[in-house]
């Protein structure tokens, strides 16, 4: 009984970091634009104090080094559009945004890519490590299911690379709205599961049941 009830206060206390967490983003992502986080700040960079931060960065695209990273969105299936910008601060792997599978021409290269200095602004992304659900990249091959900033970047070659990516905003110059096969962006799918209210009754519910079984297995040897 004591273990149920146990589990059901963490699980309140689950819920208020969720909902603090929640709340952080909401406000994050609705914040005017800061400058992009810069080396010195990248070994404290974690999902907590950065995550969805909208953030500002100038720099030079490495189209030459893109890499295309399967998606399904709201717009169906294709890939999403990840590409080096050398800036002031380092390497940064910027999500430019989705194409669809069939907005790509025959040699690969997305139509529309900015030249010279571009300006982005987007959400700051922790790294997804790993491989995809069920699927495991493939560098060799170019097929990638996650966005895992560090094996990115040592199948491209690139060194001195933040710990993170950042997802563009529509209204980016990165992203042009325009022309065929150009990556849209401002896709980035804000959603926190919190379902610990409900684990939260149903573990005091199983206390309270184990209670009064306790108590029914009592009351014989009490008559006794």
């Amino acid at each position: 009984m004591m273990g149920f009830a146990a589990l059901g206060v963490w699980q309140l206390e689950r819920r208020a970091w969720k909902l603090d967490l929640i709340d952080r983003v909401e406000r994050r992502i609705h914040a005017e634009p800061v400058p992009v986080p810069g080396r010195e700040a990248w070994p404290s960079i974690d999902a907590a104090g950065y995550a969805y931060r909208r953030v500002r960065l100038a720099g030079r695209f490495l189209h030459d080094r893109e890499t295309l990273v399967q998606a399904v969105t709201e717009l169906g299936g294709g890939s999403w559009v990840l590409t080096p910008m050398v800036t002031p601060q380092g390497t940064v792997l910027v999500n430019r945004g989705f194409v669809a599978g069939d907005r790509r021409d025959p040699g690969g290269a997305v139509a529309a890519n900015p030249a010279g200095e571009t300006q982005v602004t987007g959400l700051l992304r922790i790294s997804e490590p790993g491989d995809g659900f069920l699927r495991r990249n493939d560098p060799a091959a170019g097929r990638w299911y996650s966005r895992d900033v560090a094996a990115i970047a040592a199948a491209r070659g690139l060194v001195d690379v933040a710990p993170f990516f950042v997802d563009a905003d529509a209204s980016s110059s990165a992203v042009p709205s325009e022309g065929p096969g150009g990556p849209r962006g401002g896709l980035t799918v804000v959603s926190f599961t919190n379902h610990h209210l409900i684990y939260a009754l149903t573990w005091f519910v199983l206390a309270i049941l184990a209670a009064g079984a306790g108590l029914f297995m009592l009351l014989p040897e009490r008559r006794r």
